[in-house]
């Protein structure tokens, strides 16, 4: 393989077409059923998958097939099949998705998430980096390697569009396309991140995740604060005694033994390699305001709490009268939402039992209590890598960014991971992104960087014709 004339195609193709189709991509308020419960009249989720069908559709691939399967009441998912060129019988499955999450405020003045803008080689607007690039890398990836002439497996991609929303639809395709996509050996994600943009970056593990909303009640109506402040009982302070079953308010540990798992000794290592690697990046990544202190102070730690030890966060609150218009009243109720992470491998479904159990028993001053379950998922731990994978990654990363590979689990929950898991327990998997230092995947100003992901299309040609041959 030369490995200069590969990435040169493949940049070509990035600056050609795949920058101008995610620049249209931007454009499209995709967002996720989650977040546009009228998706389906509104079209955007259709104008997405239809411009990236068309595209597919248009590559000059041989033996590619491509359809837009479409389940009754289901978001679609946009499907490609691409015939082996070697004789061999092993599968490729590539994965993306092209739904997005919610514009969030805080965009550089005069922008916002669905005006694109390129500054300095970064694609700025929601949903290129996550994960809108994914099917455009993947189709680029595999023409490149058929215009070299360099083998490939057969390969077979699912592109989602409710992955944003927990990919709940997901498992009725995995099971509708399971006939056509035969056994799959292999397992290519490209919704995850990296830890800097000068390597390329496998994820080992995802946090599980289980939330829900909190509703303590005191009143059936709000009354003076004077007149009812010392009889009635507040509800944020019953909140909070009852988010101190759960945490230590001190230390930010979760409580509850059925939260934590055992971190596995390759992980641990993994961790402490990833922390000399990128150092005090770790933390500094993140936009700290005025003397804020990290949790912890020690990469590898840091990485270790991000990655395998669960934690608490309050993302909304209903109930709480903004500042501006808030009088002497006594509310009647605080209802917080609650997003706990969880290790790996604890069972997501008995976390939230655990967190229901723990809000709800013997509520504070006989207060009305309730937790509505929103959501769980189960986190995910690669399986050991085989000897061809370990030295292909090591190898595509050397060609293509000049350095050898590195591995580090991610802070953040993607359902369809353990989906894949339990649909293909044979496979080796390759969970890789784009989402580095400051891109900022759900918040404001997400970007791609184009030239990694350039290089990152390459990996992923390479490590495809490795599986080719292993």
């Amino acid at each position: 393989m030369d490995a200069t004339r590969l990435l040169s195609a493949i940049s070509e193709q990035w600056d050609a077409e795949i920058v101008p189709q995610l620049t249209e991509y931007i454009r499209i308020p995709a967002k996720s059923p989650h977040f546009d419960p009228q998706w389906e009249a509104h079209g955007h989720i259709e104008r997405a998958i239809e411009l990236a069908h068309a595209w597919v559709g248009r590559q000059p691939v041989r033996g590619l097939l491509t359809q837009i399967v479409r389940l009754p009441g289901r978001t679609p998912l946009l499907y490609f099949d691409v015939p082996a060129n070697n004789g061999s019988a092993g599968t490729v499955l590539l994965y993306g998705h092209l739904d997005k999450q919610p514009e969030m405020a805080g965009w550089h003045e005069g922008y916002g998430p669905w005006d694109p803008r390129s500054v300095d080689g970064k694609l700025y607007g929601r949903g290129a980096a996550d994960d809108g690039y994914a099917v455009f890398a993947a189709l680029c990836a595999i023409a490149a390697l058929q215009s070299h002439g360099i083998p490939h497996s057969r390969c077979v991609g699912v592109i989602e569009t409710c992955e944003e929303s927990g990919s709940y639809d997901l498992p009725a395709y995995l099971e509708e396309l399971a006939p056509r996509m035969g056994q799959v050996d292999f397992v290519v994600g490209l919704d995850s991140g990296c830890g800097d943009y000068q390597r390329l970056w496998a994820t080992t593990s995802l946090r599980g995740l289980a939330g829900g909303v909190l509703t303590v009640k005191v009143l059936t109506e709000g009354v003076h604060s004077g007149d009812a402040s010392g009889v009635v009982p507040s509800s944020f302070r019953i909140a909070r005694r009852l988010l101190d079953r759960l945490e230590d308010a001190a230390t930010g540990r979760l409580l509850p033994r059925e939260f934590h798992a055992p971190i596995p000794e390759e992980r641990i290592v993994q961790a402490h390699r990833a922390s000399e690697i990128l150092g005090d990046l770790v933390i500094k990544k993140f936009p700290f305001a005025g003397s804020t202190r990290p949790m912890a102070t020690d990469p590898a730690e840091a990485i270790l709490n991000r990655t395998w030890r669960p934690a608490l966060s309050i993302i909304g609150a209903d109930g709480i009268t903004a500042v501006a218009d808030a009088g002497n009243v006594l509310r009647p109720h605080t209802s917080l939402k609650l997003s706990l992470r969880l290790p790996p491998t604890v069972d997501a479904t008995e976390a939230v039992r655990v967190l229901k159990r723990s809000l709800e028993s013997d509520p504070p001053d006989g207060a009305s209590v309730r937790f509505e379950i929103e959501e769980g998922a189960t986190g995910w731990d690669a399986p050991r890598s085989a000897t061809w994978l370990t030295r292909a990654l090591d190898a595509a990363s050397s060609s293509f960014y000049g350095t050898t590979c590195a591995a580090m689990g991610e802070g953040g929950t993607i359902p369809f991971m353990a989906m894949l898991g339990k649909h293909f327990p044979d496979a080796q998997f390759l969970i890789t992104g784009v989402l580095g230092p400051h891109s900022n995947a759900h918040g404001p100003n997400e970007f791609l960087h184009v030239p990694y992901a350039k290089k990152l299309t390459a990996c992923v040609a390479a490590i495809i014709a490795a599986h080719a041959v292993a």
